[in-house]
């Protein structure tokens, strides 16, 4: 059997830090703490400084692009392999890749690319996400509204068919009825509700027959108003569902997504990217339906300056939840990978560094910066 034992640094299991303990990883899972001097027969030894810390690896469920590559591109193994490789540097060693609103024929390619895959085991990939195009054109963002259109029986039988993995879908309520979110949740789906300008009963019907998140909360739907909560006081307001946050200093004040914390339960707020190509790119540019968008400053934009996604990776996202939202340490560690992982209903084996988990982690220098990001007890390339 295969055996390391990373010894030196703090580790945080998930659960707690733990001073003075080695980590003990064999055959790709975690088999256990063990006392810091430890050297079992032929197990390769890593001694780490004592300034670094062994945490849970990330998992994010909003990905659509890295490297230079854009799902919607080219949706195919290769490039979520590309993708999945520029945000490895970053910590995330799980993610869904993620295809926004596009024509038809995209929405068949991408589910064969994940179905292919993690037919493959592709290292970190999950499953996929679907983010529309069964939204509302009013609150589309930057999708193409062109392509926007109701939930077809042909689309939902394609969204059916198993991945071997998580399918996200992401849709708007007040486009897909109740009906059809129960169906997909019975068919083994995660539902999502986003780009939506409905109204708080519509929505909290949508979470009633299912639905269990909102996608990159506050952005691109129906606000929380005094008279009508929209969709952000509905998922504010149903304790089951789950709060995905893009938490870049952009998209949404932090003074909203502490209250969004503040009125979660604990666990049922993760961190996301919704990140684009520029992430671990030397490019600060891409083309998105045909139009150029520019990184500048942190913020992915259109010529009309209109926020088309983001230019974050889930280390950054970590740090900004615990400089701008004044958040524990362990519990941004924990929006970053143990309730995604809880989410996606992985928590058995994902999410957490305790015996029987895959041995998926990051090595974190003094400042919070990746140094190494292990999956399956595979250390991989440096950061």
């Amino acid at each position: 059997m295969s055996t390391t034992v990373l010894t030196g640094a703090r580790i945080f299991t998930g659960e707690a830090f733990v001073d003075g303990q080695a980590l003990v990883i064999a055959e790709g899972r975690v088999a256990g703490l063990a006392p810091a001097d430890i050297r079992p027969e032929g197990a390769r030894i890593l001694a780490l400084p004592p300034d670094r810390l062994i945490a849970p690896g990330f998992i994010d469920i909003q990905v659509n692009g890295g490297g230079g590559v854009l799902f919607n591109d080219d949706p195919s193994p290769e490039a979520i392999r590309a993708i999945g490789a520029a945000h490895r540097r970053f910590g995330t060693t799980g993610f869904l890749p993620t295809l926004i609103s596009d024509a038809p024929d995209r929405l068949p390619l991408a589910l064969e690319a994940a179905r292919s895959a993690i037919a493959a085991d592709m290292p970190g990939v999950l499953g996929v996400h679907i983010e529309g195009p069964f939204i509302n054109p009013a609150r589309r963002g930057t999708h193409r509204e062109s392509v926007l259109r109701p939930l077809a029986a042909a689309e939902r039988a394609l969204l059916e068919r198993p991945t071997g993995g998580v399918t996200l879908v992401t849709v708007a309520p007040e486009i897909v009825p109740p009906a059809d979110i129960a169906a997909l949740v019975a068919a083994g789906l995660r539902v999502s509700l986003g780009h939506s300008a409905c109204g708080y009963d519509t929505a909290r019907a949508a979470y009633a027959a299912g639905a269990s998140c909102a996608t990159h909360l506050y952005n691109a739907m129906s606000p929380l108003t005094g008279r009508e909560p929209g969709m952000v006081g509905a998922a504010l307001d149903t304790p089951e569902a789950w709060c995905g946050l893009i938490v870049d200093g952009h998209h949404v004040h932090p003074a909203s997504l502490r209250v969004a914390l503040a009125a979660k339960p604990r666990g049922k707020c993760l961190l996301i990217t919704d990140a684009m190509p520029p992430v671990g790119a030397a490019s600060p540019s891409f083309t998105l339906y045909g139009e150029t968008i520019r990184s500048e400053g942190g913020r992915c934009v259109n010529a009309e300056g209109a926020l088309a996604g983001a230019d974050l990776d889930m280390a950054t996202a970590v740090r900004n939840a615990v400089h701008l939202l004044g958040l524990p340490l362990d519990e941004a560690l924990r929006m970053a990978a143990a309730y995604p992982a809880d989410f996606l209903g992985l928590g058995g084996r994902l999410g957490r560094l305790l015996p029987g988990h895959q041995a998926d982690l990051v090595v974190l220098g003094p400042e919070l910066t990746v140094e190494q990001a292990w999956i399956a007890g595979d250390p991989g390339p440096a950061a």
